[in-house]
């Protein structure tokens, strides 16, 4: 009797746990869906947009309230070819904005801007190839004010309080920023993070927007 007690208890354990993965496996299944969704419009959108030739100039300097002059518009996309990152990059670090692009944290400058411009992402998202990052790969930030290309030059592992690793740069620069370790289960204790010098600036529109224009260079 106590047996067949106990193989019923096993049994519905392991209903129970097989309930509880599937339903985790949905959950995952649908914030992967949107994350994808979500990139695929914005990117779309990327493409859309104008270069910056009206009240936009590419002059280093900030629009009226210090980002994108249009709310919720994509600031670029993040490429690093060598190890096959491609991420739309949207203002904002929190985490609503973390699950479905790459953030640009908002006290930083632009990327067209000249000092530190400061990207973050999700280690088991948009961040996860730069487990293998290597010192000198590209990077490209293809943004409707240019394509701006870096070369990673420094990476190392802080603690978060670390902030001094975000502080302006006397040159255009970029940092990005993840959680790490990145195989770590829960909320990882330290940061990863990478610095990158700006290697040509140029005030060219992105490929994909300028053969949207009929007549523009």
């Amino acid at each position: 009797m106590d047996r067949t007690r106990t193989c019923r208890i096993l049994r519905w354990i392991e209903r129970s746990l097989i309930a509880l993965g599937s339903v985790c496996l949905l959950w995952v299944g649908a914030i992967s869906i949107h994350a994808f969704t979500y990139q695929v419009e914005q990117d779309a959108r990327l493409a859309r947009l104008r270069p910056s030739s009206d009240n936009r100039a590419v002059d280093g300097s900030r629009d009226a309230d210090g980002s994108t002059s249009e709310a919720n518009v994509p600031i670029g996309r993040l490429e690093i070819p060598r190890i096959g990152l491609s991420a739309v990059v949207m203002e904002g670090d929190d985490e609503q904005t973390l699950n479905v692009a790459v953030g640009h944290l908002p006290d930083t400058p632009m990327p067209w801007q000249e000092s530190n411009a400061v990207l973050a992402g999700h280690r088991d998202t948009f961040f996860r190839p730069l487990r293998r990052l290597q010192g000198g790969d590209e990077m490209r930030l293809v943004t409707p004010r240019g394509t701006f290309r870096y070369r990673a030059t420094r990476q190392l592992v802080v603690e978060p309080d670390e902030v001094w690793v975000l502080d302006p740069s006397p040159t255009a620069a970029l940092t990005l920023v993840t959680c790490y370790p990145f195989d770590f289960v829960g909320p990882a204790p330290r940061r990863f993070v990478v610095h990158a010098e700006r290697i040509v600036e140029t005030s060219e529109a992105p490929e994909t927007s300028a053969r949207l224009e009929d007549g523009v260079p």
